[in-house]
């Protein structure tokens, strides 16, 4: 029986946790048999756009994602083929030359605001789980992450915060929760529902990858 991947969509507000969730979940598997894409890596390429119209890109709706590529990736490294992600300048926000070739692996977890947004991304889902914080403990972990990893004003990140972020995760981040197999409050600290998540894995892996 051909070899194929188990997909884990992981979904959730800016700042919510989804990354230390991922963390938790692949603690449990070896290097081999987990990889984790990031839905940032999918943001379209707008090289053809002068910087200052690049800048006033929302970058927080469906449209600035290329669901079409990450769809033609997931597809090819489900199959068991490897896949060449793209490497995105957040300072520059257009693609980069070079790209990260993912290998196969039993394990794939996408993860990013809008993983569960498209319909063709959540068919190719074995499971799908929404990492569920509360606003104030959100915005403060994007404010920081911001100043520090991307070196953002503070004006700045609370500009767009206001602007795009919050109206754009009530309009298209809250309302994918329906789709989700697993709510998750509390992120990667939610020791119950990490424990849940790595038992169902397990159960799939060895039907999946005979």
């Amino acid at each position: 029986m051909m070899k194929k991947s188990i997909l884990i969509g992981i979904a959730g507000g800016t700042g919510s946790g989804k990354t230390s969730v991922s963390r938790e979940i692949i603690k449990e598997f070896t290097t081999g048999e987990v990889a984790v894409i990031q839905l940032d890596s999918y943001y379209k390429d707008l090289a053809h756009m002068s910087f200052e119209e690049r800048n006033k890109q929302n970058f927080d709706h469906p449209d600035a994602m290329d669901f079409e590529l990450l769809n033609s990736h997931l597809s090819s490294l489900m199959q068991w083929q490897s896949a060449k992600i793209p490497c995105y300048d957040f300072g520059l926000h257009t693609r980069k030359e070079e790209s990260d070739c993912i290998e196969p692996h039993h394990v794939l977890v996408l993860e990013g605001i809008l993983t569960l947004w498209d319909s063709m991304i959540r068919e190719l889902m074995d499971i799908k789980l929404f990492v569920e914080t509360p606003d104030d403990i959100r915005f403060i972990r994007r404010l920081t992450r911001d100043r520090v990893e991307r070196e953002r004003s503070t004006q700045s990140v609370i500009d767009q915060y206001l602007h795009t972020v919050r109206p754009m995760h009530k309009q298209f981040v809250e309302p994918t929760k329906i789709y989700a197999d697993l709510i998750i409050p509390e992120g990667g600290k939610n020791t119950v529902a990490i424990d849940l998540i790595q038992t169902k894995i397990k159960s799939i892996l060895p039907r999946e990858n005979k």
